[in-house]
């Protein structure tokens, strides 16, 4: 029987394949004009090695199996060694994006109580000045230069014990406590998903089921967490030089590059990253034949980006865009090839985004909408291919709870004996075949006239007019309103006339002719982690005040 414990993947893959390249990391600034760049590479057999010794030297630092310890450290060699050695040793490591703010980031160390804190200079001095964790933490790892008052150095905990011999491996169960990860807060404050190794073993089996990947592979990834599972998959892994917070503002040619310079087969990107990188490559005349894949998660993928980036693929050669949440990743799946040909009309007229049919281990249900916790579950609930309702996930993959929020938790998770539900959270249908279609977040459905419009479905009659790069449905003070962003090549004085083909066709289909009201906006606010969800909160509070 195959370890619960994912870290054991790379040890297995040192011993098959000692000196294929795991990770290869950019020299800083030292791209030339033609976007190749210097790399520093890690083989599997020096990240397994490095992977045991750290574990050793966190143990010798005095930290323990089960101990809270909260990591910011960027992407790189550092990153991926120092997440293995957590796993590895069975200390349970604690995932927050910086990008939700200093507030957020102090009460979700706060409430998640760590005993320890790894980080770069950076964080550590955020941490000692707004009092992240004051009350909990007792040991810190600095990584790179530090101060004295900033603990050890990850230097030191390398190098406390590099004798030969198999580390400290800790033999999980499916239920021991693998890892927390922190939700973005695009709809609130950011939750900590609390991930068992049970839970990282099922989702590293359908990675490599649903995608087909083989040791050998060559993969680009935009979002440092997908990366973790590429070095137990035998996949090398060529993280490209940007910032991975603000993946909509890459330099497109730091993408392309690489893919070139490498044979890149597998590349994972936001829709925001992937509509960046396809409009430079179109109009430079750029293809990248090595491309086997392209993976595309965060927020739906437009038709238009994603027809453009096909553009530059091999003709057999699909985008995937799995659906998810951090809570459960991932759902389902749909390529390319069906949305462009076979859903693209319906998507045009009002009836959500197809997202395909579930991944192996994952069953999928609709229930009524409701606000209200659901204390146990019935098949009673279901509803029937066609009813909208709330998409529910159940499977090994699907995390249980949040970490010290037992409010949200009761109000996410549906009790079923031995499993359980989770809420997605998002409003979607069955088709006829039972693939899911989605039509938005639950909580963005618009009230008025006596109806309820879905977000999506709604959006996608207006997106598919080339003036549109993107449009998002608010509601003011009763009323739906309709935010647009429209294309840069759209000037002001053009903006008349598209409001008026927008409102024709407004009044065309039953689920818009109650929009009257349409503002365009100079651009829309976006998630951080992945620059593709519309704070559509944000964007009614700009609103109501273009009206008032």
């Amino acid at each position: 029987m195959k370890p619960f414990n994912i870290a054991a993947a790379v040890i297995e893959m040192a011993e098959r394949q000692p000196d294929t390249i795991a990770i290869a990391f950019p020299v800083p600034d030292s791209m030339d004009g033609n976007g190749i760049t210097q790399y520093s590479r890690l083989s599997f057999r020096e990240l397994a090695r490095e992977t045991v010794c750290v574990a050793r030297g966190l143990l010798a630092s005095g930290y323990e199996r089960g101990d809270r310890v909260v990591m910011m450290v960027p992407p790189g060699a550092d990153f991926f060694v120092l997440s293995f050695a957590m796993l590895f040793s069975g200390i349970v490591p604690v995932y927050i994006d910086p990008g939700i703010g200093r507030r957020n980031l102090k009460t979700c160390i706060d409430e998640v109580a760590p005993v320890g804190f790894i980080g770069v200079q950076k964080a550590q001095l955020a941490r000692v000045a707004l009092g992240w964790g004051r009350k909990t933490i007792r040991r810190s790892i600095t990584v790179g230069g530090r101060w004295r008052w900033a603990g050890k150095s990850l230097r030191s905990v390398r190098n406390a014990d590099r004798s030969a011999g198999p580390g400290p491996f800790f033999d999980a169960l499916p239920d021991d406590p693998a890892a927390i990860i922190f939700t973005s807060g695009s709809t609130g404050l950011p939750k900590g998903v609390c991930y068992s190794h049970g839970n990282f073993r099922a989702q590293l089996d359908s990675i490599r089921h649903t995608f087909d990947f083989v040791p050998g592979e060559i993969d680009m990834p935009t979002f440092a967490p997908f990366a973790l599972f590429n070095p137990a998959l035998g996949m090398t892994s060529v993280l490209p030089d940007m910032d991975f917070t603000k993946p909509a503002q890459v330099a497109p040619q730091k993408i392309t590059g690489p893919i070139c310079q490498w044979g890149i087969t597998n590349m994972f990107g936001s829709p925001a990253l992937i509509d960046a990188v396809g409009r430079y490559a179109t109009s430079h005349g750029i293809r990248l034949p090595t491309l086997k894949r392209v993976i595309s998660a965060g927020a739906p993928a437009s038709v238009k980006a994603l027809s453009r980036f096909s553009s530059l693929l091999n003709p057999e050669v699909q985008i995937f865009t799995p659906y998810g949440a951090t809570e459960a990743m991932p759902v389902t799946i749909i390529a390319s090839n069906q949305l462009l040909k076979e859903t693209q009309k319906l998507t045009d007229t009002g009836h959500g985004i197809c997202l395909g049919k579930a991944v192996n281990g994952i069953t999928i249900a609709i229930i009524p909408i409701s606000d209200k916790a659901i204390p146990q579950w019935s098949d009673e609930l279901k509803l029937p291919p066609g009813r909208i309702g709330e998409i529910i996930v159940t499977g090994a993959a699907v995390t249980r709870l949040y970490y010290n929020r037992t409010e949200e938790t009761s109000l996410a998770k549906i009790p079923d004996g031995n499993q359980c539900w989770h809420r997605m959270g998002d409003l979607g249908y069955f088709d006829e075949e039972l693939k899911l279609w989605f039509c938005g977040r639950k909580a963005h459905r618009v009230r008025t006239g006596g109806r309820e419009l879905y977000s999506v479905p709604v959006e996608g009659i207006f997106n598919k007019h080339p003036g549109v790069f993107r449009s998002a449905l608010v509601e003011v003070g009763g009323e739906a309103v309709l935010c647009v962003e429209a294309e840069k090549n759209i000037e002001k004085k053009q903006e008349a006339q598209l409001r008026i083909e927008l409102l024709q066709w407004a009044a065309a289909y039953p689920d818009t002719d109650q929009i009257k009201t349409l503002l365009f906006h100079p651009g829309f606010p976006v998630d951080f982690r992945h620059n593709a969800k519309i704070i559509r909160e944000q964007l009614a509070e700009w609103a109501k005040n273009e009206m008032a």
